[in-house]
């Protein structure tokens, strides 16, 4: 009798404390073990680590339609749920657009822009094209000619190339595009001739271009990249600037107080320890911005994704 009094009590006194105390719902719309699946796992981990938030997490992976596939499932399923998350990025961006999606980022709560990967072109070591310079004549010549490998058609690598094609004065729907499943087939084509050009992020090709597979002509952040003996694209006359980030929105309907907990959570994740070993550890930039600063940025990715997907005829 005694203690199954303490227990009902117990249960009581700690009710109150039980939406704190539940672990947290989380979306990765994507396969495990991709990007999607990283931003959604290691910041919570990174968490557990800090002493942050440690009462664990539910992940579900949903891959698909550039991510459409799992924010549809995120959207039906937690709208109103402080305690839900989703992983996303600028794929997902595009992903929505192209795939005419009924279920958009305007039915989400954005929290965090977590990290940033840095595009970069690179050739053959043995290709003719062995600079920016030459890229632009190679392309003035014969746009066609320049077969280019990278990511989704309409993902970041081929915005980049499109944003190239505007700013040199030919038509961005002319690129001869070629989509890859992944960077390292990118790498086998571009290194075996199949194609002239391959666009990925830092994190994938730099390894590769160390390894001599490739050589890397041009990285598409601000300024130059350490450890990568190439300019950026604007230090080489075109103002171009891309890349390929990641971050964590919450549930439609989510409250106030919800979407401060998050931000809080993920402000103290990013000043501490475990998530800077964990960006290291990656090779991922830090990107941080928080609340409506992100909000505000995401608004205009949606304005230049859509701008650029209609000038290469992926939308109307």
């Amino acid at each position: 009798m005694i203690r199954t009094m303490f227990t009902a009590a117990a249960a009581l006194s700690l009710s109150g404390l039980a939406a704190f105390a539940e672990p947290a719902v989380v979306m990765a719309p994507g396969g495990a073990g991709g990007g999607y699946d990283a931003t959604a796992r290691l910041p919570l981990e990174a968490m557990q680590k800090d002493g942050i938030f440690t009462d664990g997490a539910n992940y579900t992976n949903k891959g698909g339609a550039g991510g459409t596939i799992g924010l549809t499932e995120f959207v039906g399923a937690n709208t109103g749920n402080d305690n839900a998350i989703m992983s996303m990025g600028v794929i997902m961006v595009g992903g929505i657009l192209l795939n005419n999606s009924t279920v958009t980022l305007d039915d989400v709560t954005p929290l965090v822009r977590l990290t940033n990967d840095t595009g970069v072109i690179a050739v053959a070591p043995d290709s003719p094209i062995q600079s920016v310079d030459d890229l632009v004549a190679a392309m003035k010549a014969d746009i066609g000619a320049v077969s280019i490998s990278g990511g989704s058609s309409g993902g970041v690598d081929h915005i980049t190339m499109a944003l190239i094609a505007k700013n040199i004065g030919l038509d961005p729907a002319a690129l001869n595009y070629i989509p890859y499943d992944s960077g390292a087939e990118s790498v086998t084509a571009v290194g075996g001739g199949a194609v002239v050009l391959a666009v990925s992020g830092v994190s994938e090709f730099k390894p590769m271009a160390d390894a001599g597979r490739i050589k890397i002509i041009a990285v598409t952040s601000e300024g130059r990249v350490d450890g990568i003996d190439a300019p950026s694209l604007t230090e080489a006359g075109i103002p171009v600037v891309t890349g390929n980030w990641r971050g964590i929105v919450g549930a439609g309907g989510m409250s106030d107080a919800g979407k401060a907990m998050w931000i809080d959570r993920f402000t103290k994740m990013h000043e501490g320890q475990a998530w800077k070993d964990t960006l290291a550890l990656q090779g991922w930039e830090d990107a941080f911005l928080a609340g409506d600063d992100f909000a505000a940025f995401l608004e205009q990715e949606k304005e230049l994704t859509a701008a650029v997907l209609k000038e290469v005829g992926l939308i109307q």
